[in-house]
């Protein structure tokens, strides 16, 4: 299955949002965090339904929608360029835009599973995919994708220094209430330096460096640990909770399912990559700061307010030592979710931004968007019943996995939830077997050691 690409149009505010030729916006320290020097690429599957009736053309609405949200939203219109510390900033000019591809799949979303679990190739093909330098002239490009059922999907490459997925989907809801043509009274705030910028003078007082070191040079996205391929597996109610109530028995802890499930994917995930087993290997996650901060971040900030979260283990302790264990390990992570870990992790990008901030090499990073709103974007054919992240680099690591919501339009009502896993090509195999035994619910071969 191929995607025909027809066009792409600059889309631009209908007029200029700032009266000089340009302006440059300066990032927060969270903005700039070396991890977050990446595109994410995620896509939302729409069906054209009945009960809906959209008279439109899904481009000519979305595209005017967005050029109507870009007065407010205009940094999306700049261009990210280097300062001699290696910091990004945003320059915006008069007649930059969005780049916008309009492409068609000759095929039906139904015929593929409203993309539940679809090819890698082909859905790869549903979003841009900017090089090093497009990503920082083009931090944010769209395409619309019409399929022979009437229905589309929308592919965001979005630079992640712009903003994280809930500044992100506070644009797209508003881009939303254009194309319904409701309008929308939303004042973006951007005020980052100031807001999250470090302390006078700064100081690091949580504990940053015990997960953070200095290393001039290392690239986190430029590791090379082969090829990666992604899949899906389903993960039922009844089986997650029987295996939350053995960890119960077994530690006298009530486990969140991050937590549970996510202890025994880590463990699987290094178990099958044969990783050494002297090697520190990290459990990666975000932290949603913008209520943490005093006072708590404006309610129309859509910068980054997410800052990262670690677990760490020896490889060998995560594989030999109980389930219970690495689950506890990853709950009193959360120890550090203070406003003062917030502060030090701001001061010590600001101190040491230039010397190679790193969490280094073996990072898993987790991530939860069963309830991040994504799937309430409504451009007036409904909210999405897919939405599907495609970024292997994740918190300054190449194996991400998140749990996802099943797609709405799937037949039969699945309960439970889906996690998508990337993971080193060799390792996949012996990564199925494992997730073969959890979703056995014989948890005396995932508890004990095997």
């Amino acid at each position: 299955m191929q995607v025909e690409i027809c066009d792409t149009t600059l889309i631009v505010p209908p007029n200029s949002p700032f009266s000089d030729d340009h302006i440059v916006l300066s990032l927060s320290h969270i903005d700039n965090d070396p991890n977050l020097r990446l595109t994410f690429r995620y896509l939302r599957a729409y069906v054209n339904s009945t009960t809906t009736n959209h008279p439109s053309n899904p481009f000519h609405v979305i595209s005017s929608a967005l050029s109507s949200a870009l007065v407010p939203y205009y940094p999306l219109t700049g261009t990210l360029r280097s300062l001699p510390d290696r910091r990004l900033e945003l320059v915006c000019s008069k007649g930059q835009g969005v780049p916008f591809v309009r492409a068609k799949a000759s095929c039906t979303l139904d015929s593929l599973g409203y993309l539940d679990n679809p090819d890698t190739h082909f859905v790869e093909q549903l979003v841009p995919t900017p090089g090093p330098d497009e990503a920082l002239a083009h931090p944010c490009m769209l395409q619309i994708t019409m399929f022979d059922c009437g229905g589309f999907t929308l592919g965001t490459a979005l630079h992640h220094s712009l903003a994280d997925g809930l500044g992100a989907t506070q644009f797209f809801n508003v881009m939303a209430k254009f194309a319904r043509g409701e309008g929308s009274s939303i004042m973006p705030v951007w005020n980052r330096e100031s807001l999250l910028g470090p302390r006078n003078p700064p100081r690091v007082e949580a504990p940053i460096r015990e997960f953070l070191s200095l290393k001039s040079g290392f690239s986190a996205y430029e590791q090379s640990i082969g090829p990666v391929v992604r899949e899906c597996f389903d993960v039922k109610d009844e089986c997650l909770d029987g295996f939350k109530s053995q960890l119960l028995k077994h530690s006298g802890l009530n486990f969140t399912t991050f937590e549970a499930l996510g202890a025994f994917i880590w463990r699987a995930k290094v178990k099958a990559s044969k990783i050494p087993g002297d090697e520190i290997v990290k459990y990666a996650y975000s932290l949603n700061i913008r209520k943490i901060m005093m006072p708590p971040l404006p309610g129309d900030y859509w910068g980054n307010g997410c800052v990262p979260m670690y677990a760490k283990m020896r490889a060998n302790d995560l594989v030999e030592k109980p389930i219970w264990e690495t689950a506890e390990v990853i709950k009193m992570s959360k120890r550090n979710a203070t406003e003062e870990y917030v502060r030090s992790f701001i001061d010590f990008q600001s101190l040491h931004y230039g010397e190679g901030i790193t969490v280094g090499k073996e990072v898993s990073g987790f991530t939860d968007w069963r309830h991040l709103g994504h799937s309430n974007v409504d451009f007036g054919w409904g909210g999405p019943v897919t939405v599907l992240p495609l970024s292997t680099h994740l918190l300054g690591g190449l194996e991400p996995c998140y749990f996802l919501p099943y797609s709405s339009a799937s037949v039969g009502n699945k309960d439970g939830f889906k996690v998508s896993v990337t993971l080193r090509e060799f390792a996949m195999p012996a990564f199925k077997v494992q997730m073969d035994k959890f979703r056995s619910g014989d948890f005396a071969l995932v508890i004990n050691k095997d």
